[in-house]
């Protein structure tokens, strides 16, 4: 049984909530992800957690070669109606983060929006990214700040699955740091991400 998800797994809960006819995070992608990426020249992209397909379709659209994956099936099936619905083509493979494998130095960008994991395997995943990455190559995150576990805007209720700046500078100090900050911001992202939230945001270079 998880602690997270008690009353059924990781992957039947996320099926569960990517069956609704609805895109429970909208249809634009993040706005903090689309600010960076427009600022970049196409390359390989990697997207983590990808649910719905929203951050996929953006970049894929600005010419950008995008793998994406997730845990869910029906997550899967959400992005493909979203690309066809958007005309974008991209990669989109189901795995969980800790055993989904890319090739060293597959990636320009690795970009992780939202992508939530335990403390445990959150270090593990964030590190196993960096050998994914490019020298020169960018980590783009947007994440809940531990700030945001009294907010009723989004994100997981559980402490552990949430971010503070010793934890990103931590897993990525092999990374120089472009930008790390805490702010709070208004949601506006489909049903799920809405309204006053305390979020991070993170930018690593690899060396």
């Amino acid at each position: 049984m998880n602690a997270v998800y008690p009353n059924m797994g990781m992957k039947d809960y996320w099926n569960q909530r990517y069956k609704e006819k609805a895109f429970i995070y909208g249809e634009d992608p993040n706005l903090f992800f689309a600010e960076q990426v427009k600022k970049l020249k196409p390359g390989k992209l990697i997207l983590p957690c990808e649910g719905e397909g929203r951050n996929a379709v953006f970049a894929a659209n600005l010419n950008w070669e995008v793998q994406a994956f997730d845990l869910s099936f029906a997550a899967k099936m959400k992005s493909l109606e979203l690309a066809t619905k958007k005309d974008a083509q991209f990669d989109y493979r189901i795995g969980d983060a800790r055993d989904i494998e890319f090739d060293e130095g597959a990636a320009d960008v690795i970009a992780f929006i939202y992508a939530h994991f335990p403390d445990a395997i959150r270090k593990t995943v964030h590190r196993k990214a960096i050998s994914w990455l490019k020298p020169g190559g960018k980590i783009i995150i947007e994440a809940f700040h531990t700030a945001q576990i009294n907010m009723n805007s989004g994100g997981p209720k559980e402490i552990s699955m949430l971010y503070c700046e010793e934890h990103l500078l931590g897993d990525f100090e092999s990374l120089q740091t472009e930008l790390i900050e805490s702010v709070q911001v208004e949601l506006n992202e489909g049903q799920s991400h809405q309204g006053l939230a305390e979020i991070i945001r993170y930018i690593g270079i690899k060396a």
